[in-house]
């Protein structure tokens, strides 16, 4: 046993650590670690049982801390050995795994370590760097932390009319995760500062916060949207906790209102000019289904932006662009109707702030219908 323990020993760092387990655990588990993961793990473990111990006082336990730190990078290991040895300067490697699990209990753990670190400008490098889905991840990360400090990093960002929309929107969320985060959104709404893309995510979300004079005041600041015969709808995020028919929703599809079929096409059925939603299902889940529903301006898709032209005559035609040539434009209109309009003809094109989609759909359904309706999309998955 002895000549074991040397030879493990003479393994280096990682031998060091190996042979703490090996004492605690026994010598079978640290003889059938044959790959670099396996002696990660253990050492991982060994350092583990290293509670309370100041690595500064010893220089060749803090090397051995910091390699194994390196080989567990974005992972929760990482999180850990920061956490337990108090390990400075590890910013980076932190946020990467927040905006690896921004939901995940290591994810958030990592974001509040930043957070702790006082690290700011490295907080707000990763809100404005050019990569959007990792900065919204960032954003989603520092809401989860429930802290008020994220609150300085988050409002800037849904103040700034310069950043992308959907990093805004997940700002907005997360600042309604604590009261000082909420009343910063509701401020803004009040002195009509709030964006109108970024309205619908508010209200959704500050209708349904669990202090009730947020609650309150949000009512009247950002009322919620109105289903059929004016009631008020449930937020988002109880309405994907309902059960839809399946069978139900595809008939609601069908039908002439809200009228889906009129702009889209499902297998075969329909009329093309938004997106094909053969497989809208896989692309989206649910919670965003019902935002593409109830806000159809909030994300419309590249290639599906609509156009208004007004022509010399006065006349003005509003739709796709369907086709264009050097002496004319092809312009689709809800139904699949294209016009075609000389370039000569025309006095002005603008692009439009709007969808196609017409809003306020869901007056057309009962909130059950809705449910079915969304319950029957999310089923159209790619075979």
């Amino acid at each position: 046993m002895r000549k074991m323990f040397r030879m493990m020993f003479n393994r280096g760092w990682l031998g060091g650590l190996l042979v703490a387990v090996l004492i605690s655990a026994g010598v079978g588990r640290v003889l059938a670690a044959d790959t670099d993961a396996e002696k990660t793990a253990l050492a991982v473990e060994a350092l583990g049982r290293l509670q309370g111990v100041d690595i500064n006082a010893n220089p060749k336990l803090k090397d051995a801390v910091m390699r194994v730190l390196e080989k567990t990078r974005g992972t929760a290991n990482f999180v850990k050995l920061v956490q337990q040895f108090k390990l400075k300067g590890q910013s980076a490697g932190l946020l990467e795994v927040a905006a690896a699990q921004p939901a995940g209990e290591s994810g958030v753990e990592a974001m509040r370590l930043v957070l702790a670190g006082g690290n700011a400008k490295v907080i707000e490098a990763a809100l404005t760097g050019t990569n959007v889905v990792r900065a919204a991840k960032i954003a989603e990360a520092l809401g989860n932390t429930a802290e008020k400090q994220a609150v300085k990093f988050l409002a800037p960002v849904i103040a700034d009319s310069q950043r992308d929309v959907t990093l805004q929107k997940q700002a907005v969320r997360s600042l309604a995760r604590t009261t000082d985060g909420a009343n910063e959104v509701l401020k803004l709404a009040r002195e009509e500062k709030l964006a109108e893309a970024l309205k619908f995510t508010a209200s959704t979300e500050l209708n349904a916060v669990r202090w009730p004079e947020i609650k309150a005041e949000a009512a009247k600041v950002l009322p919620p949207l109105q289903g059929q015969n004016a009631a008020p709808l449930p937020p988002i995020g109880e309405l994907v906790k309902k059960k839809g028919d399946v069978a139900n929703g595809e008939k609601i599809y069908f039908r002439a209102n809200p009228g889906c079929a009129n702009c889209h096409v499902v297998n075969g059925r329909g009329i093309e000019l938004g997106p094909n939603l053969s497989e809208i299902g896989t692309k989206l889940g649910k919670d965003a289904l019902y935002e593409a529903i109830l806000e159809p301006s909030s994300g419309v898709s590249f290639g599906f932006e609509a156009w208004s032209f007004t022509l010399k005559n006065g006349d003005e035609a509003y739709g796709l662009l369907a086709s264009e040539t050097a002496d004319e434009v092809a312009v689709k209109a809800v139904g699949g109707i294209v016009t075609r309009l000389k370039k000569s003809e025309i006095e002005s094109r603008q692009p439009s702030k709007l969808s196609i989609m017409p809003a306020g759909l869901q007056a057309a359904m009962t909130t059950q219908e809705m449910v079915d309706l969304v319950e029957y999309l999310s089923t159209l998955r790619k075979n």
